[in-house]
């Protein structure tokens, strides 16, 4: 249209403007191209695309199993320290009456002043232990708001009140163990990497040869919208064109390499995660089954320092001991009561480990979303 202004102004008579009206042009239209897949280009592009989603897949599946078991560690970890709290209040109360038995007796003349000040300084030790627990037990709390998305403090009023520690089997049902390793996310995840890495290599060998497309276009061209749809406005081109990397040679061969070498860093990157699986599938069965084995003996001594602690009262109240021999009872009971607890949160947290290196449990069926895991925080309270 410019250049319809500028001739017309050209041709028309001095004192004369010439006036071009705009012209409107409708170009509907679409156009497509076929690549004959003669040396498996496409398909080996398609191979490697199909990988990659492979790859992403499961790399958020990891990321699930991970939370999973992060949340779970964190609830055992929570009941422990609550267990702890409430075993130490318990032997605070046993403290307290054995300082008012000491009191009694010197009292009366029946021990001296040294026996209470030993006695009021074991209370106060147990007493001092609580607010680092209590400060664990708020931080555990925490953990768990963030991994739930919510405000510090805002699951206190559920979590506070002391529960169990969920309990573990003596057993896990796990058939064979290298299996159920292989289910695992990032195991998976690195065998679609090596895949993509190796459909790679196809496609840069498929570029050394020539390609072969086959173009079309189809469209509708009019100055008059009523006359778009005209067969007098249809226009339409169809033909093949062919593509020979003569020139490209350096390029071409170079890329070659480079995916060669992607992918035999691809195969190492999965050897070194399937051995680091089985590494951590080893471990954390020989840490749950040896961590039953130390709770068992810590109940027992439990058991005996309880009885000990008995006698040994039973020896002060009739003059046949001292008291030191009270206080190192009772310190026992205490120290074998919290290794029992703490080794009872160990065994379930290590079978959230064995959870978690198994890829997401020990099910024959591998489930399609581990997400539909996530228990609600009532059911686990």
């Amino acid at each position: 249209q410019n250049g319809l202004v500028s001739l017309g102004k050209q041709l028309a008579p001095p004192g004369m403007s010439f006036v071009v009206p705009p012209i409107s042009i409708y170009q509907p239209g679409f156009d497509a191209s076929w690549e004959l897949d003669l040396w498996g280009h496409v398909r080996r592009q398609i191979e490697a695309a199909g990988a990659q989603v492979e790859t992403a897949e499961n790399q958020r599946r990891d990321m699930l199993v991970s939370t999973l078991a992060e949340l779970a560690r964190d609830y055992i970890q929570l009941r422990g320290v609550q267990a702890q709290i409430a075993i130490s209040n318990e032997n605070l109360n046993t403290t307290n009456d054995i300082l008012q038995l000491t009191k009694t007796r010197a009292a009366r003349g029946l021990t001296t002043q040294l026996d209470v000040e030993n006695a009021a300084a074991e209370a106060a030790s147990i007493r001092a232990q609580l607010p680092g627990l209590e400060n664990q037990q708020s931080m555990e709390i925490n953990a768990l708001s963030l991994l739930l998305d919510e405000p510090p403090g805002s699951l206190r009023s559920e979590l506070a009140r002391a529960k169990p520690v969920p309990p573990a089997p003596p057993r896990v049902p796990l058939g064979i163990a290298s299996e159920l390793a292989r289910r695992r996310p990032d195991i998976r995840a690195a065998e679609a990497e090596l895949h993509a890495a190796t459909a790679d290599i196809g496609v840069a060998v498929a570029d050394f040869y020539p390609s072969v497309k086959l173009n079309g276009n189809v469209g509708f061209n009019a100055l008059d919208l009523k006359n778009l749809w005209k067969g007098s406005s249809l226009q339409y081109v169809f033909g093949p064109s062919l593509s020979i990397p003569i020139f490209d040679a350096g390029r071409l061969k170079s890329t070659l390499e480079l995916r060669e070498v992607q992918q035999q860093e691809a195969a190492i990157t999965y050897h070194k995660t399937v051995l680091q699986a089985w590494h951590e599938v080893v471990n954390a069965l020989v840490a749950y089954r040896t961590e039953q084995q130390r709770r068992t003996r810590l109940k027992d001594q439990v058991d005996h320092s309880r009885r000990a602690l008995a006698l040994s009262r039973t020896r002060y109240v009739t003059g046949v001991t001292d008291f030191i021999s009270v206080l190192d009872a009772e310190r026992t009971v205490l120290q074998a009561e919290l290794q029992h607890a703490q080794s009872t949160t160990n065994v379930s947290a290590n079978l959230v480990q064995l959870y978690k290196a198994l890829g997401g449990g020990w099910e024959q069926t591998f489930p399609e979303e581990p997400v539909t895991r996530v228990v609600n925080l009532q059911s686990i309270q």
